[in-house]
């Protein structure tokens, strides 16, 4: 069954601040942007981006939960 069509319009709006640059990504989750360069080229990630112009841009929403969705914790039992 195919997905409903989203129009632009469906989509909420998003804010200069919902937005973050490689750069500010690369510094939140201690990585080098060349890495996240590396990510974007070989699809290696699960991060969303988004090509805004000649620009790349993460939102924030999708960094946290993906921070979130790669939280380790100890296995061991007590």
């Amino acid at each position: 069954m195919p997905k409903p069509v989203r129009h632009f319009a469906d989509v909420s709006p998003l804010s200069p601040a919902d937005l973050m640059t490689p750069e500010q990504v690369a510094t939140a989750l201690d990585l080098r942007t060349k890495t996240l360069a590396a990510w974007r080229s070989n699809r290696r990630s699960d991060l969303p981006w988004y090509r805004i112009g000649n620009r790349i841009r993460y939102r924030r929403q999708d960094v946290i939960a993906w921070r979130e969705s790669h939280r380790q914790t100890n296995g061991a039992s007590a």
